[in-house]
């Protein structure tokens, strides 16, 4: 710190002695003090004399800012930072508690905070999901060396990501943990017999082995083979991809107990961002950033489709070639269903659009606006303009006409007009569709069916990547991170089923998965390993006992219903 040449004077009188303090104030209270290393008044006086600057490490002055500018003080920063040295700290005493010390250890036992993985293994045990999901896997293994089984492995990964592990290295800890050991129904819950003595009090995989499951190749038709087997060359787990993604078609039907007559299938496309040199990355130019691409398809709440892509391509880069499986698995069980389509602006490409009409399939897409557009809507705009300046509310007004671009599209389709005015300026929007104006009017079709994507499919993918960590895709193979975006998809099928069904009617029946999470699987628990049973002894103080309860209850009811 820097002080002008005449300070002291300003400042007034100052503690007799070297005290390191000077006491001066507008009132008898204040008191302003130096620390340590803090010039001292009476040298201050003496080397202000020869009227040259005066310098300190550290100062504190406990004036407001317009008392210092009066007195003619000038703070410049030194380069060496003042350094805080928690040693030279006034601790506090220990904390009182009714007169007792407040003494904390780690000797409590096998103490859990996820205890609420009963439900998962309950919920497991009545749907079956992960065993037809493990189905999908072959494990080439030799089966005397296996410790882990495939199902194991599979529910240790799938589990983590349902109670919010994301990375493999939390398994390090993880398979310490008896209460997940419990929810995959281990013999060992505490991996007390283990064959070798470094792996004893582990009962669960660590994060090598998951590893080398999330690294397994794809088996597919024509990959190489070892001599005279048909074992994969390299791998000891490979993957069906085509069975998976029929499961998770299958899974939605039977979700159903009768047909529906109609059903809306969304298509989305987001970014996924990408911090490494991971296979596949390409920097994209609307997310500013390098990036996979995944297509998702919902049906509602289901999950249909999950699909890595590159982002070097289109929004709606292969989405026919993705829903003609889907659809047509979806039409063999139920045959006379309607389908329609609904998507964003990226997904309004003649290919698609085409293609549902060949195959007799609605569709609710958004449409960029362009130049044409937007004068073909001039008169609405206008209007809604007027109605903005004179109620200061957000206006719309809706039109609509048949519209066929110059090149691109093979004929002309009807489009729903938007013409919006807010405090922003201009907002119009455009929606292209197959249904008639004698089925759906224009306003209701924008905002009652093309705007409720906003819920499904935005909110869902929203729910998988950031509360099951769908986008956490960092190994450097991209099969590896389509691997993994099935573990979260599987993750998001098995609490997307409990909130449909064990928590209907509850308060947690319309809650995100992270609530669901908070709420009914993080859960304080003591685990004891007794000769007959193994106890789980839930906190007292858990809030949503009876909810717990309850939910456990109806699934242990075979309460599994669609």
């Amino acid at each position: 710190m820097e002080f002008l040449p005449g300070l002291a004077e300003a400042l007034g009188r100052c503690v007799q002695g070297r005290t390191r303090c000077l006491a001066w104030g507008h009132d008898e209270t204040s008191v302003y003090g130096f620390s340590w290393n803090t010039i001292l008044l009476s040298d201050y006086r003496s080397i202000a004399e020869s009227r040259q600057n005066i310098s300190a490490e550290s100062c504190y002055l406990g004036i407001p800012l317009f008392v210092s500018i009066g007195m003619g003080l000038v703070i410049t920063p030194l380069q060496t930072p003042r350094r805080f040295n928690p040693q030279f700290q006034p601790l506090p005493m220990p904390q009182k508690l009714g007169g007792r010390d407040l003494v904390w250890r780690f000797d409590g036992g096998d103490i859990t905070s996820d205890g609420g993985a009963l439900v998962l293994k309950q919920l497991e045990h009545r749907t079956g999901i992960l065993r037809r999901f493990t189905a999908c896997f072959q494990d080439y293994r030799r089966p005397d060396l296996i410790e882990h089984p495939l199902l194991d492995l599979i529910g240790q990964r799938v589990f983590g990501l349902a109670l919010g592990y994301e990375d493999l290295n939390d398994h390090d800890e993880l398979r310490r943990d008896p209460m997940l050991a419990v929810a995959l129904g281990k013999d060992d819950v505490k991996g007390e017999r283990r064959r070798r003595a470094q792996d004893r009090g582990k009962a669960l995989a660590g994060k090598s082995t998951l590893n080398r499951l999330e690294l397994t190749a794809p088996d597919y038709e024509g990959s190489p083979r070892q001599k005279d087997s048909d074992q994969p060359e390299t791998k000891k787990i490979v993957v069906d991809p085509e069975s998976i993604d029929a499961l998770l078609v299958d899974l939605f039907l039977e979700a159903h107990q009768q047909a529906p007559e109609k059903i809306v299938l969304d298509l989305d496309a987001t970014d996924d961002r990408l911090f490494g040199h991971q296979e596949g990355r390409f920097y994209h130019g609307y997310y500013h950033d390098y990036c996979y691409l995944p297509l998702y398809v919902f049906c509602g709440e289901h999950l249909l489709c999950a699909r890595l892509r590159m982002s070097n391509i289109d929004a709606s880069a292969d989405s026919v070639e993705e829903l003609e499986p889907l659809i047509a698995r979806i039409r063999q069980c139920w045959p006379a269903v309607k389908i329609q389509l609904r998507g964003d602006g990226g997904f309004c490409r003649e290919k698609l659009m085409a293609w549902c009409e060949r195959e007799g399939f609605g569709y609710v897409l958004g449409l960029a606006q362009n130049e044409r557009l937007k004068k073909l809507i001039e008169p609405q705009m206008a209007q809604a303009e007027k109605q903005f300046a004179e109620t200061k509310a957000p206006a719309r007004v809706f039109t609509e006409f048949f519209y066929s671009t110059k090149d691109t599209w093979s004929q002309e389709r009807r489009v729903i007009a938007k013409a919006e005015h807010i405090d922003k300026g201009a907002n119009p929007r455009f929606v292209v569709t197959t249904l008639s104006a004698d089925e759906v009017a224009a306003q209701e079709l924008y905002e009652k069916i093309y705007c409720a994507r906003g819920e499904c499919p935005e909110n869902r993918i929203k729910e998988q990547q950031l509360d099951l960590f769908a986008d956490r895709t960092s190994t450097g193979k991209m099969w590896s991170n389509q691997l993994r975006l099935y573990f979260s998809s599987i993750a998001y099928v098995l609490l997307q089923t409990l909130r449909r069904t064990a928590l209907a009617g509850t308060e947690l029946e319309k809650a995100q998965c992270g609530t669901i999470r908070r709420k009914l699987l993080k859960i304080g628990a003591q685990i004891r390993v007794t000769v007959r049973k193994v106890w789980v002894s839930l906190s007292n103080s858990y809030a949503h006992a009876a909810l717990f309860t309850r939910v456990l209850a109806h699934l242990e009811a075979g309460g599994v219903a669609p």
